[in-house]
């Protein structure tokens, strides 16, 4: 996957597209994927980096959504678990089950939460990864090291997916690009093309060169998240706004904030949010937060009051309560919900995590909400709709048991030793950030350190401290000087804050 073959297609003008998605992050590539599976002429354009923004901020599960349950939504639950099944399949190198407990420290709570659980294996059906266990107190003790034992009465034990989201989407790029699409990050879309009210094309904008191309396409896919409303409005620019965005941050922790390989999952806090603590990549991560309003921003910052509400519940129900200073990483994105007139305003807590479709009058096809479990499904749909918008040739879909490429290596240091490593306390080499560069279209010092690798996320100040040997590994390899490696430097301390 070589960024500048993918930006000669773009600047041939005899090329004539099918389908041109906008948007980058999850669903996006997951439209390039179906779409090029299919054998559609199909190109994506991504304004950042492939899953810059909510995509790589995920809490890394792929599930069927325990809590949707409780809000009664049985269809959106049984869909989750059809596409874990899939993606557990689809990508087995990122996506693995993972065990979770959910602590009871009342009698009651053991029975109920197993009834509910009980429930998302029947759902489950063939895709269920193993029956619902009720351990006793002694067991989830064993299982969680540092769960507060003082009234624990056992808990109930189930599987979902864990995955690496981030190099997912690096997974899919590739595999779209493998098929044939023509998949670039780091371009902005800057205009919508039309003749006599219809859209039939677009202008983007390379972010390296600053070079414009003009491309035709039949079919024009928003498939931009949070970001979905500012393309509507390049399309009708009296449009009202659908995207009701949530910020939800995580903190990562040391292992030993948990003890063992097991998540815990505490599924009522005080004001009704789901909490989870969850073993990723040798660290813990703790969240998540439900804040709104938030602005529409491509790197949104935690804010101190989530900080200190996810250490004061971590704190209920973990012996060792984490403190600031234990934080080795925060991480804050934005969920793109959407809320429809008839909501009335009501809170993000309460709005489903199910996607839309629908189409403007120009000929926009929007497809946004979601979630990253269910981004096969959505695009699917997405595709069967632009492929009747555009008049293309009826195919079916590909995907449901299409092998994603990843060729990467860069989460485990290899048995030959240490040598070459970022930093001691990361598991990343430079020969991960060569890889990066050369196969898989990182342009910039965040591209490497927060998504080629997951640096930033799992020690910000071991990512710092390996900076800038690696904007100079870079620099060399992309023709760039002392300048751009000071730029680059400066811009990632500013995101990380």
């Amino acid at each position: 996957m070589h960024r500048p073959d993918q930006l000669a297609r773009l600047a041939d003008s005899s090329e004539k597209w099918d389908i041109l998605i906008i948007g980058g992050g999850a669903t996006g590539l997951a439209v390039a994927v179906d779409a090029a599976s299919r054998g559609y002429r199909t190109a994506l354009l991504e304004q950042a980096d492939f899953s810059e923004s909510t995509s790589s901020k995920s809490t890394k599960l792929i599930h069927g959504g325990v809590r949707y349950l409780r809000s009664g939504e049985i269809g959106l639950v049984r869909e989750s678990l059809r596409e874990r099944g899939r993606l557990l399949r689809n990508a087995p190198r990122l996506v693995k089950p993972l065990d979770f407990v959910v602590p009871a420290y009342r009698w009651h709570e053991r029975f109920y939460y197993g009834a509910g659980l009980t429930l998302y294996d029947l759902l489950a059906g063939r895709e269920g990864l193993g029956a619902t266990g009720h351990p006793g107190a002694a067991g989830v003790a064993e299982r969680v090291p540092n769960l507060r034992i003082e009234g624990l009465r056992g808990g109930t034990l189930y599987q979902d997916g864990q995955f690496d989201d981030a190099r997912l989407a690096v997974a899919m790029a590739r595999t779209a690009a493998a098929r044939g699409a023509a998949v670039v990050n780091h371009c902005r879309v800057e205009e919508l093309v039309k003749e006599n009210g219809r859209l039939t094309g677009v202008v983007v904008r390379d972010g390296v060169t600053g070079r414009d191309h003009r491309l035709e396409g039949k079919v024009i896919v928003n498939a931009t998240g949070v970001f979905t409303d500012s393309v509507r409005r390049m399309d009708e620019p009296g449009a009202e706004g659908v995207i009701r965005p949530s910020q939800g941050i995580h903190l990562v922790l040391d292992r030993r904030f948990l003890g063992g390989d097991t998540a815990v999952m505490i599924p009522k806090t005080e004001d009704g949010r789901v909490l989870f603590a969850i073993p990723w990549k040798n660290r813990v991560l703790l969240g998540t937060t439900d804040t709104e309003p938030v602005p529409v921003e491509l790197h949104p910052r935690a804010r101190e009051e989530e900080i200190e509400y996810l250490l004061r519940h971590a704190g209920r129900y973990l012996r060792e309560a984490p403190e600031r200073g234990d934080v080795r990483a925060i991480f804050a994105g934005l969920r793109p919900l959407v809320s429809p007139p008839e909501s009335g305003g009501a809170s993000s807590a309460k709005l489903s995590r199910s996607h839309s479709i629908f189409l403007s009058d120009g000929g926009l096809l929007t497809i946004t909400g979601g979630k990253w479990t269910t981004c096969r499904q959505m695009a699917e749909e997405a595709v069967d709709r632009a492929a009747s918008l555009g008049d293309l040739p009826k195919r079916p879909c590909q995907t449901a048991d299409l092998t994603l490429l990843d060729e990467s290596s860069a989460d485990a240091v290899e048995a030959a030793g240490e040598s070459g490593l970022l930093d001691e306390a990361l598991p990343y080499r430079f020969s991960d950030v060569e890889r990066a560069v050369r196969e898989e279209m990182a342009l910039t010092l965040d591209d490497v350190l927060s998504r080629r690798t997951r640096a930033t996320f799992l020690d910000e100040a071991a990512a710092r401290r390996c900076a800038p040997a690696v904007a100079a590994k870079m620099a060399e390899m992309l023709g760039r000087d002392e300048a751009w490696i000071a730029g680059e430097i400066a811009r990632m301390e500013e995101r990380l804050g």
